[in-house]
């Protein structure tokens, strides 16, 4: 009888006067099947199947929010594609169309340090619009191949950051080394992503080296572009200084947080770079 007993309340079976077991969530719903966590009874609508029996979801949506992220190896959230990458790739493009359609929206955007404090947009805008095709082909073939080698590493939000930060420190050295004496400098405008792009260029060199990785072949590129930069023609190796020196400031607060607090050290780290480009800004507004 004792058996017996015990296979009743194991399959759910109730005595004669006892009503029969219901699903919780689905009060109208009887069943005989229980959650293998907690002993409920679930209805066909609330089981969830595991290895080791029925789950109901309650229990199930318990387990997986204990469950621990994976993550990369500077703690980014893993993702599937170099998603924030396309997107950055495909905004410039389709500014570069609207330039061919509406030449006189560089005006508007592009980074011009006399405008810097009236029109602050123009920090992050200028790093939309292209001088030519052959600009904008050689800046989003380093986006991509620099995006998908460092935002599966980063994540999202922090590749996102960089980024974008890389192209505020390219404005902010035009602004700091334009001269107000020198009309070509002061009034003169610049476009294209290349800070952003030396920037990632400086990341992925800092990451190499924060995990011991053969850093020869980036050395290359960044020797020969910074010397193109400085020899070149139409090429504003101020903008291309200043996002190098931000992306390897940011990639350094990245790769060196300590492994168990790399969220708050990003966080940390993002808001600090922004704030310092941000006085940086405000201090040579002040020197004008």
């Amino acid at each position: 009888m004792a058996d017996m007993a015990d296979i009743a309340g194991q399959t759910g079976s109730t005595g004669p006067g006892d009503a029969p077991p219901v699903c919780p969530r689905h009060t109208n719903r009887v069943s005989y099947v229980r959650c293998q966590r907690c002993s409920r009874p679930t209805c066909p609508a609330c089981q969830v199947p595991s290895a080791v029996g029925v789950h109901c979801v309650d229990c199930a949506a318990s387990a997986r929010a204990q469950r621990r992220q994976v993550r990369t190896v500077l703690g980014g959230s893993v993702v599937s594609d170099a998603l924030v990458t396309k997107v950055l790739i495909g905004a410039c493009v389709l500014a570069y169309v609207v330039q061919l359609a509406m030449p006189s929206l560089a005006g508007r955007f592009h980074f011009v340090p006399a405008l810097a404090v009236a029109q602050p947009w123009r920090f992050v805008t200028t790093a939309l619009l292209h001088g030519s095709l052959m600009h904008l082909a050689f800046n989003m073939w380093a986006l991509w191949v620099l995006g998908n080698a460092l935002e599966p590493v980063l994540g999202r939000w922090r590749f996102a950051s960089l980024t974008a930060l890389s192209a505020v420190g390219g404005s902010t050295a035009v602004y700091w080394l334009a001269s107000p004496s020198s009309p070509a400098t002061w009034f003169g405008g610049t476009v294209g992503a290349s800070g952003a792009v030396f920037g990632l260029f400086a990341a992925l060199f800092i990451i190499q080296r924060r995990f011991g990785r053969d850093t020869s072949a980036i050395v290359g590129l960044l020797v020969v572009n910074i010397v193109v930069s400085f020899i070149g023609a139409n090429i504003s190796w101020q903008g291309h200084l200043g996002g190098l020196v931000t992306g390897g400031l940011l990639a350094a607060v990245y790769a060196w947080a300590p492994r168990e607090r790399r969220t708050l050290y990003g966080v940390a780290g993002t808001a600090g770079v922004a704030v310092l480009l941000l006085a940086l800004i405000v201090l040579r507004a002040s020197l004008v």
